[in-house]
Protein backbone atom coordinates (compact mmCIF):
# COMPACT_ATOMS: atom_id res chain seq x y z
CA UNK A 1 0.00 0.00 0.00
CA UNK A 2 1.32 3.49 -0.88
CA UNK A 3 0.96 5.71 2.20
CA UNK A 4 1.93 9.35 2.81
CA UNK A 5 2.52 10.28 6.47
CA UNK A 6 2.38 14.01 7.22
CA UNK A 7 4.37 14.97 10.32
CA UNK A 8 7.57 13.39 11.64
CA UNK A 9 6.82 13.90 15.32
CA UNK A 10 6.41 11.10 17.88
CA UNK A 11 3.17 9.76 16.36
CA UNK A 12 4.22 10.21 12.70
CA UNK A 13 7.62 8.58 13.08
CA UNK A 14 6.15 5.66 15.07
CA UNK A 15 3.45 5.14 12.43
CA UNK A 16 6.02 5.29 9.62
CA UNK A 17 8.26 2.78 11.39
CA UNK A 18 5.49 0.23 11.96
CA UNK A 19 4.04 0.55 8.46
CA UNK A 20 7.45 0.44 6.73
CA UNK A 21 8.23 -2.86 8.49
CA UNK A 22 5.04 -4.29 6.97
CA UNK A 23 6.27 -3.80 3.39
CA UNK A 24 4.23 -0.66 2.70
CA UNK A 25 5.60 2.09 0.45
CA UNK A 26 5.96 5.00 2.92
CA UNK A 27 6.73 8.66 2.27
CA UNK A 28 6.96 11.02 5.25
CA UNK A 29 6.59 14.81 4.97
CA UNK A 30 7.86 17.38 7.48
CA UNK A 31 9.40 20.87 7.56
CA UNK A 32 12.29 19.65 9.74
CA UNK A 33 15.05 18.32 7.47
CA UNK A 34 17.13 17.00 10.38
CA UNK A 35 14.27 14.80 11.65
CA UNK A 36 13.67 13.48 8.15
CA UNK A 37 17.34 12.61 7.67
CA UNK A 38 17.39 10.70 10.97
CA UNK A 39 14.31 8.71 9.90
CA UNK A 40 15.72 8.00 6.44
CA UNK A 41 18.97 6.72 7.98
CA UNK A 42 16.99 4.34 10.17
CA UNK A 43 14.07 3.24 7.99
CA UNK A 44 13.41 2.17 4.41
CA UNK A 45 11.22 5.19 3.55
CA UNK A 46 11.14 8.25 1.27
CA UNK A 47 11.12 11.74 2.79
CA UNK A 48 9.94 15.09 1.46
CA UNK A 49 10.72 18.40 3.19
CA UNK A 50 8.01 21.02 3.04
CA UNK A 51 4.70 22.32 4.36
CA UNK A 52 2.38 19.29 4.64
CA UNK A 53 -0.79 20.95 3.32
CA UNK A 54 0.76 22.56 0.23
CA UNK A 55 -0.42 20.98 -3.07
CA UNK A 56 3.08 21.05 -4.57
CA UNK A 57 4.56 19.25 -1.53
CA UNK A 58 1.83 16.58 -1.57
CA UNK A 59 2.46 16.15 -5.29
CA UNK A 60 6.18 15.60 -4.69
CA UNK A 61 5.29 13.07 -1.98
CA UNK A 62 3.36 11.00 -4.54
CA UNK A 63 -0.16 12.25 -3.91
CA UNK A 64 -1.34 11.31 -7.43
CA UNK A 65 -1.26 7.56 -6.77
CA UNK A 66 -1.27 7.34 -2.96
CA UNK A 67 -3.74 4.88 -1.40
CA UNK A 68 -3.82 6.66 1.94
CA UNK A 69 -2.79 9.89 3.61
CA UNK A 70 -2.19 9.99 7.38
CA UNK A 71 -2.04 13.61 8.58
CA UNK A 72 -0.53 13.67 12.08
CA UNK A 73 1.30 17.00 12.28
CA UNK A 74 0.93 18.86 15.59
CA UNK A 75 -1.51 21.36 14.05
CA UNK A 76 -5.16 20.36 13.54
CA UNK A 77 -5.67 22.96 10.82
CA UNK A 78 -2.77 21.68 8.68
CA UNK A 79 -4.06 18.10 9.03
CA UNK A 80 -7.58 19.09 7.98
CA UNK A 81 -6.47 21.23 5.02
CA UNK A 82 -4.06 18.48 3.84
CA UNK A 83 -6.95 16.01 3.68
CA UNK A 84 -9.04 18.53 1.75
CA UNK A 85 -6.21 19.10 -0.75
CA UNK A 86 -5.60 15.33 -1.14
CA UNK A 87 -9.32 14.78 -1.80
CA UNK A 88 -9.78 17.68 -4.23
CA UNK A 89 -6.58 17.36 -6.27
CA UNK A 90 -5.65 13.70 -6.02
CA UNK A 91 -8.88 11.85 -5.07
CA UNK A 92 -6.92 9.97 -2.36
CA UNK A 93 -9.13 7.00 -1.33
CA UNK A 94 -8.47 7.05 2.45
CA UNK A 95 -7.74 10.20 4.45
CA UNK A 96 -6.89 9.97 8.15
CA UNK A 97 -6.34 13.07 10.28
CA UNK A 98 -5.21 13.69 13.83
CA UNK A 99 -7.55 16.27 15.37
CA UNK A 100 -6.98 17.20 18.99
CA UNK A 101 -9.13 20.23 19.62
CA UNK A 102 -12.42 19.51 21.37
CA UNK A 103 -13.81 22.61 19.63
CA UNK A 104 -13.59 20.73 16.30
CA UNK A 105 -14.39 17.24 17.59
CA UNK A 106 -17.63 18.39 19.22
CA UNK A 107 -19.03 19.21 15.74
CA UNK A 108 -18.98 15.88 13.83
CA UNK A 109 -20.96 17.43 10.96
CA UNK A 110 -17.72 19.20 9.93
CA UNK A 111 -16.16 15.91 8.89
CA UNK A 112 -18.21 14.77 5.92
CA UNK A 113 -17.29 14.39 2.23
CA UNK A 114 -19.26 17.60 1.51
CA UNK A 115 -17.48 19.60 4.25
CA UNK A 116 -14.04 18.37 5.35
CA UNK A 117 -13.47 15.03 3.56
CA UNK A 118 -11.76 13.12 6.37
CA UNK A 119 -12.56 9.40 6.48
CA UNK A 120 -11.05 8.67 9.91
CA UNK A 121 -10.45 11.04 12.81
CA UNK A 122 -7.87 10.05 15.39
CA UNK A 123 -7.23 11.78 18.68
CA UNK A 124 -4.27 10.24 20.55
CA UNK A 125 -5.30 12.23 23.63
CA UNK A 126 -8.78 10.70 23.62
CA UNK A 127 -7.41 7.20 22.97
CA UNK A 128 -5.02 7.53 25.93
CA UNK A 129 -7.81 8.94 28.12
CA UNK A 130 -10.07 5.97 27.29
CA UNK A 131 -7.19 3.55 27.89
CA UNK A 132 -6.39 4.96 31.36
CA UNK A 133 -10.07 5.12 32.27
CA UNK A 134 -10.47 1.37 31.57
CA UNK A 135 -7.42 0.57 33.71
CA UNK A 136 -8.90 2.55 36.59
CA UNK A 137 -12.25 0.73 36.18
CA UNK A 138 -10.45 -2.64 36.45
CA UNK A 139 -7.88 -2.32 39.26
CA UNK A 140 -5.16 -4.93 38.83
CA UNK A 141 -5.33 -5.10 35.03
CA UNK A 142 -2.24 -4.33 32.95
CA UNK A 143 -4.28 -3.76 29.79
CA UNK A 144 -7.99 -3.66 28.99
CA UNK A 145 -8.97 -3.64 25.31
CA UNK A 146 -12.43 -3.36 23.76
CA UNK A 147 -13.80 -5.34 20.81
CA UNK A 148 -17.19 -5.49 19.11
CA UNK A 149 -18.25 -2.08 20.46
CA UNK A 150 -17.28 -3.02 24.01
CA UNK A 151 -19.20 -6.32 24.18
CA UNK A 152 -15.96 -8.32 24.42
CA UNK A 153 -12.81 -7.36 26.31
CA UNK A 154 -9.27 -8.67 26.22
CA UNK A 155 -7.59 -8.19 29.59
CA UNK A 156 -3.97 -8.71 30.65
CA UNK A 157 -3.26 -9.51 34.30
CA UNK A 158 -0.23 -10.73 36.22
CA UNK A 159 -0.96 -14.02 38.01
CA UNK A 160 0.06 -13.82 41.66
CA UNK A 161 1.56 -16.42 43.99
CA UNK A 162 -1.25 -18.24 45.79
CA UNK A 163 -3.92 -17.26 43.24
CA UNK A 164 -6.74 -19.81 42.77
CA UNK A 165 -5.53 -20.87 39.33
CA UNK A 166 -1.75 -20.65 39.82
CA UNK A 167 -0.20 -24.11 39.74
CA UNK A 168 -3.27 -25.60 38.03
CA UNK A 169 -3.96 -26.60 34.43
CA UNK A 170 -5.96 -24.18 32.29
CA UNK A 171 -8.68 -26.75 31.67
CA UNK A 172 -9.66 -26.49 35.36
CA UNK A 173 -10.68 -22.85 34.82
CA UNK A 174 -14.22 -23.90 33.95
CA UNK A 175 -14.55 -25.91 37.19
CA UNK A 176 -13.75 -22.78 39.20
CA UNK A 177 -16.32 -20.66 37.37
CA UNK A 178 -19.40 -22.65 36.41
CA UNK A 179 -21.54 -20.72 33.94
CA UNK A 180 -18.75 -18.28 33.03
CA UNK A 181 -17.14 -18.80 29.63
CA UNK A 182 -13.67 -17.40 28.96
CA UNK A 183 -10.57 -18.27 27.01
CA UNK A 184 -6.91 -17.60 27.75
CA UNK A 185 -5.57 -16.19 24.47
CA UNK A 186 -1.88 -16.03 25.39
CA UNK A 187 0.57 -16.28 28.27
CA UNK A 188 3.87 -14.44 28.51
CA UNK A 189 6.37 -16.01 30.92
CA UNK A 190 9.59 -14.13 31.61
CA UNK A 191 8.89 -12.15 28.45
CA UNK A 192 8.46 -15.19 26.20
CA UNK A 193 5.09 -16.22 24.68
CA UNK A 194 3.48 -19.55 25.54
CA UNK A 195 0.58 -20.80 23.42
CA UNK A 196 -2.05 -21.92 25.93
CA UNK A 197 -3.28 -25.53 25.83
CA UNK A 198 -5.64 -27.32 28.19
CA UNK A 199 -2.72 -28.82 30.13
CA UNK A 200 -0.74 -25.54 30.38
CA UNK A 201 -0.03 -24.73 34.02
CA UNK A 202 -0.16 -21.08 35.05
CA UNK A 203 2.79 -19.92 37.14
CA UNK A 204 3.09 -16.95 39.49
CA UNK A 205 4.17 -13.77 37.63
CA UNK A 206 2.82 -15.02 34.28
CA UNK A 207 1.28 -12.25 32.19
CA UNK A 208 -2.05 -13.77 31.19
CA UNK A 209 -4.22 -12.40 28.36
CA UNK A 210 -7.80 -13.63 28.59
CA UNK A 211 -10.91 -12.81 26.62
CA UNK A 212 -14.50 -12.78 27.90
CA UNK A 213 -17.79 -10.95 27.60
CA UNK A 214 -17.52 -7.60 29.39
CA UNK A 215 -19.92 -8.64 32.16
CA UNK A 216 -17.68 -11.58 33.15
CA UNK A 217 -14.32 -9.79 33.28
CA UNK A 218 -14.21 -9.18 37.05
CA UNK A 219 -15.08 -12.80 37.88
CA UNK A 220 -12.27 -14.12 35.65
CA UNK A 221 -9.77 -11.62 37.05
CA UNK A 222 -10.54 -12.88 40.53
CA UNK A 223 -9.39 -16.38 39.50
CA UNK A 224 -6.02 -15.13 38.30
CA UNK A 225 -5.11 -12.53 40.88
CA UNK A 226 -6.22 -10.98 44.14
CA UNK A 227 -8.79 -8.35 43.18
CA UNK A 228 -7.52 -4.89 44.10
CA UNK A 229 -9.94 -2.80 46.11
CA UNK A 230 -11.97 -0.36 44.01
CA UNK A 231 -10.37 2.99 43.16
CA UNK A 232 -11.67 6.02 45.06
CA UNK A 233 -8.91 8.65 45.00
CA UNK A 234 -6.97 9.69 41.88
CA UNK A 235 -4.21 12.29 41.49
CA UNK A 236 -3.36 13.44 37.96
CA UNK A 237 -0.05 15.17 37.28
CA UNK A 238 -0.26 17.47 34.26
CA UNK A 239 -3.06 19.71 33.04
CA UNK A 240 -2.52 19.40 29.31
CA UNK A 241 -5.00 17.89 26.85
CA UNK A 242 -4.77 14.39 28.34
CA UNK A 243 -4.76 15.43 32.01
CA UNK A 244 -7.79 17.70 31.61
CA UNK A 245 -9.76 15.13 29.57
CA UNK A 246 -8.94 12.41 32.09
CA UNK A 247 -10.07 14.56 35.02
CA UNK A 248 -13.30 15.40 33.18
CA UNK A 249 -13.94 11.70 32.47
CA UNK A 250 -13.27 10.60 36.06
CA UNK A 251 -14.47 13.41 38.32
CA UNK A 252 -18.08 12.24 38.67
CA UNK A 253 -17.13 8.73 39.83
CA UNK A 254 -13.90 9.32 41.78
CA UNK A 255 -12.27 11.91 44.04
CA UNK A 256 -9.90 13.61 41.60
CA UNK A 257 -7.05 16.07 42.17
CA UNK A 258 -5.04 17.57 39.30
CA UNK A 259 -1.60 19.18 39.73
CA UNK A 260 -0.17 21.60 37.16
CA UNK A 261 2.89 23.86 37.33
CA UNK A 262 1.45 26.66 35.17
CA UNK A 263 -0.60 29.20 37.22
CA UNK A 264 -2.69 30.52 34.28
CA UNK A 265 -3.47 27.04 33.02
CA UNK A 266 -4.35 25.83 36.54
CA UNK A 267 -6.88 28.68 36.86
CA UNK A 268 -8.36 27.95 33.40
CA UNK A 269 -8.64 24.21 34.13
CA UNK A 270 -10.36 24.82 37.48
CA UNK A 271 -13.05 26.81 35.64
CA UNK A 272 -13.61 24.01 33.09
CA UNK A 273 -13.92 21.16 35.60
CA UNK A 274 -16.84 20.62 37.97
CA UNK A 275 -15.59 18.52 40.88
CA UNK A 276 -11.84 18.16 40.39
CA UNK A 277 -9.59 19.93 42.90
CA UNK A 278 -6.95 21.75 40.81
CA UNK A 279 -3.62 22.42 42.51
CA UNK A 280 -0.89 24.76 41.29
CA UNK A 281 2.52 23.21 41.96
CA UNK A 282 5.17 20.67 40.99
CA UNK A 283 4.01 17.02 40.90
CA UNK A 284 7.54 15.98 41.90
CA UNK A 285 7.41 18.15 45.06
CA UNK A 286 7.51 15.69 47.97
CA UNK A 287 6.03 18.22 50.40
CA UNK A 288 3.03 18.87 48.13
CA UNK A 289 2.34 15.16 47.61
CA UNK A 290 2.51 14.45 51.35
CA UNK A 291 0.23 17.44 52.03
CA UNK A 292 -2.30 16.01 49.53
CA UNK A 293 -2.32 12.59 51.27
CA UNK A 294 -0.45 10.66 48.61
CA UNK A 295 -0.30 7.64 50.93
CA UNK A 296 -4.11 7.32 50.67
CA UNK A 297 -4.17 7.74 46.88
CA UNK A 298 -5.31 4.70 44.87
CA UNK A 299 -3.96 5.85 41.47
CA UNK A 300 -1.32 8.46 40.66
CA UNK A 301 -1.23 9.18 36.93
CA UNK A 302 1.56 11.35 35.48
CA UNK A 303 0.57 12.66 32.03
CA UNK A 304 2.68 15.78 31.44
CA UNK A 305 4.46 16.18 28.07
CA UNK A 306 7.84 15.46 29.71
CA UNK A 307 8.78 11.74 29.97
CA UNK A 308 11.43 12.29 32.64
CA UNK A 309 9.09 14.38 34.80
CA UNK A 310 6.40 11.68 34.51
CA UNK A 311 8.80 8.90 35.47
CA UNK A 312 10.30 10.79 38.44
CA UNK A 313 6.98 12.01 39.86
CA UNK A 314 5.43 8.52 39.51
CA UNK A 315 8.45 6.91 41.24
CA UNK A 316 8.25 9.48 44.05
CA UNK A 317 4.49 8.97 44.44
CA UNK A 318 5.02 5.19 44.71
CA UNK A 319 7.74 5.61 47.32
CA UNK A 320 5.47 7.90 49.33
CA UNK A 321 2.70 5.29 49.41
CA UNK A 322 0.47 5.63 46.32
CA UNK A 323 -1.11 2.23 45.66
CA UNK A 324 -0.71 2.24 41.87
CA UNK A 325 1.27 4.61 39.65
CA UNK A 326 1.08 5.16 35.89
CA UNK A 327 3.34 7.28 33.70
CA UNK A 328 2.80 8.54 30.15
CA UNK A 329 5.98 7.77 28.22
CA UNK A 330 6.56 8.81 24.61
CA UNK A 331 10.03 7.35 24.11
CA UNK A 332 9.66 3.69 23.20
CA UNK A 333 13.03 2.83 24.76
CA UNK A 334 11.84 4.07 28.18
CA UNK A 335 8.62 2.02 28.20
CA UNK A 336 10.38 -1.34 28.53
CA UNK A 337 12.79 0.03 31.13
CA UNK A 338 10.26 1.29 33.63
CA UNK A 339 7.25 -1.04 33.43
CA UNK A 340 7.02 -3.81 36.03
CA UNK A 341 9.64 -1.96 38.08
CA UNK A 342 8.58 0.76 40.52
CA UNK A 343 6.11 2.11 37.97
CA UNK A 344 3.10 -0.19 37.60
CA UNK A 345 1.99 0.82 34.10
CA UNK A 346 3.82 2.73 31.38
CA UNK A 347 1.35 4.32 28.96
CA UNK A 348 2.58 4.66 25.37
CA UNK A 349 0.49 7.07 23.26
CA UNK A 350 2.06 5.64 20.11
CA UNK A 351 0.91 2.10 20.92
CA UNK A 352 -2.60 3.37 21.69
CA UNK A 353 -2.71 5.32 18.41
CA UNK A 354 -1.08 2.79 16.12
CA UNK A 355 -3.88 0.25 16.60
CA UNK A 356 -6.58 2.64 15.43
CA UNK A 357 -4.51 3.33 12.30
CA UNK A 358 -3.65 -0.30 11.56
CA UNK A 359 -7.33 -1.23 11.35
CA UNK A 360 -7.46 0.86 8.15
CA UNK A 361 -4.23 -0.53 6.69
CA UNK A 362 -4.96 -4.22 7.20
CA UNK A 363 -6.17 -6.17 4.19
CA UNK A 364 -9.54 -7.87 4.50
CA UNK A 365 -12.42 -6.54 6.62
CA UNK A 366 -10.63 -5.64 9.88
CA UNK A 367 -12.66 -3.50 12.28
CA UNK A 368 -10.26 -3.23 15.24
CA UNK A 369 -6.55 -3.70 15.90
CA UNK A 370 -4.75 -3.40 19.23
CA UNK A 371 -0.97 -3.36 19.40
CA UNK A 372 0.32 -5.37 22.38
CA UNK A 373 3.60 -6.08 24.12
CA UNK A 374 5.17 -2.88 22.74
CA UNK A 375 4.21 -3.81 19.17
CA UNK A 376 5.45 -7.42 19.19
CA UNK A 377 1.93 -8.92 19.30
CA UNK A 378 -1.50 -7.89 18.05
CA UNK A 379 -5.14 -8.53 18.81
CA UNK A 380 -7.41 -8.24 15.77
CA UNK A 381 -11.15 -8.16 15.14
CA UNK A 382 -11.81 -9.43 11.61
CA UNK A 383 -15.15 -10.01 9.90
CA UNK A 384 -15.64 -13.32 8.07
CA UNK A 385 -17.29 -13.08 4.65
CA UNK A 386 -18.26 -15.50 1.91
CA UNK A 387 -19.22 -19.15 2.15
CA UNK A 388 -17.53 -22.52 2.48
CA UNK A 389 -16.37 -22.33 -1.17
CA UNK A 390 -14.99 -18.79 -1.19
CA UNK A 391 -13.66 -18.45 2.36
CA UNK A 392 -10.94 -20.28 4.28
CA UNK A 393 -12.79 -19.84 7.60
CA UNK A 394 -16.56 -19.70 6.98
CA UNK A 395 -18.38 -23.01 7.56
CA UNK A 396 -15.37 -24.54 9.33
CA UNK A 397 -14.86 -25.55 12.94
CA UNK A 398 -11.91 -23.77 14.58
CA UNK A 399 -10.01 -27.07 14.95
CA UNK A 400 -10.11 -27.43 11.13
CA UNK A 401 -8.78 -23.94 10.36
CA UNK A 402 -5.04 -23.83 9.70
CA UNK A 403 -4.02 -20.86 11.83
CA UNK A 404 -0.51 -19.39 11.57
CA UNK A 405 1.79 -20.52 14.43
CA UNK A 406 1.20 -18.50 17.60
CA UNK A 407 -2.31 -17.42 16.57
CA UNK A 408 -5.42 -18.17 18.62
CA UNK A 409 -9.10 -17.39 18.03
CA UNK A 410 -10.46 -16.11 21.33
CA UNK A 411 -14.07 -15.18 20.69
CA UNK A 412 -16.74 -14.63 18.06
CA UNK A 413 -19.49 -12.01 18.08
CA UNK A 414 -22.56 -13.08 16.10
CA UNK A 415 -25.60 -10.77 15.97
CA UNK A 416 -24.50 -9.10 19.24
CA UNK A 417 -24.10 -12.49 20.96
CA UNK A 418 -20.66 -13.22 22.43
CA UNK A 419 -19.44 -16.79 21.76
CA UNK A 420 -16.18 -17.83 23.43
CA UNK A 421 -14.24 -19.91 20.90
CA UNK A 422 -13.82 -23.67 21.44
CA UNK A 423 -12.32 -26.28 19.12
CA UNK A 424 -15.72 -27.27 17.68
CA UNK A 425 -17.09 -23.72 17.22
CA UNK A 426 -18.08 -23.20 13.57
CA UNK A 427 -17.52 -19.76 12.04
CA UNK A 428 -20.41 -18.28 10.05
CA UNK A 429 -20.45 -15.52 7.46
CA UNK A 430 -20.51 -12.01 9.02
CA UNK A 431 -19.11 -13.28 12.35
CA UNK A 432 -16.72 -10.87 14.05
CA UNK A 433 -13.72 -13.05 14.91
CA UNK A 434 -11.28 -11.89 17.60
CA UNK A 435 -7.77 -13.27 17.21
CA UNK A 436 -4.59 -12.97 19.25
CA UNK A 437 -1.38 -13.03 17.19
CA UNK A 438 1.75 -13.56 19.28
CA UNK A 439 4.16 -13.03 16.37
CA UNK A 440 3.32 -9.91 14.38
CA UNK A 441 5.21 -11.26 11.35
CA UNK A 442 2.29 -13.69 10.89
CA UNK A 443 -0.25 -10.89 10.31
CA UNK A 444 -0.20 -11.22 6.46
CA UNK A 445 -1.12 -14.92 6.83
CA UNK A 446 -4.03 -13.98 9.12
CA UNK A 447 -5.16 -11.34 6.59
CA UNK A 448 -5.13 -13.93 3.79
CA UNK A 449 -7.32 -16.24 5.88
CA UNK A 450 -10.06 -13.60 5.94
CA UNK A 451 -9.84 -12.53 2.31
CA UNK A 452 -12.58 -13.93 0.11
CA UNK A 453 -11.55 -15.68 -3.09
CA UNK A 454 -13.65 -16.12 -6.22
CA UNK A 455 -13.29 -19.83 -5.64
CA UNK A 456 -11.36 -21.57 -2.92
CA UNK A 457 -10.29 -25.20 -3.37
Amino acid sequence: MKIIVLGAGQVGSSVAEVLAKEANDITIVDTDGKKLQELQDRLDIRTVQGQAAHPEVLGRAGGEDADMIIAVTNQDEINMVACQVAYTLFHTPTKIARVRSVEYLSHPQLFTQESLPIDVLISPEQLVTDYVQRLIEYPGALQVLDFAEGRVQLVAVRAYYGGPLVGHELKTLRDHMPGIDTRVAAIFRRGQPIIPEGNTIIEADDEVFFIAAKRHIRVVMKELRRLDRPVKRVIIAGGGNIGTRLAKALEHNYQVKLIDHNPERSKAISERLDRTIVLFGDAADEELLVEENIEHTDVFCAVTNDDEANILSAMLAKRLGARKVMALINRAAYVGLVQSGIIDIAISPQQATIGSLLAHVRRGDVTAVHSLRRGAAEAIEAVAHGDVNSSKVVGRAIENIVLPPGTTIGAIVRDKEVIIAHHDTVIESEDHVILFVVDKKRIPEVERLFQVGITFI
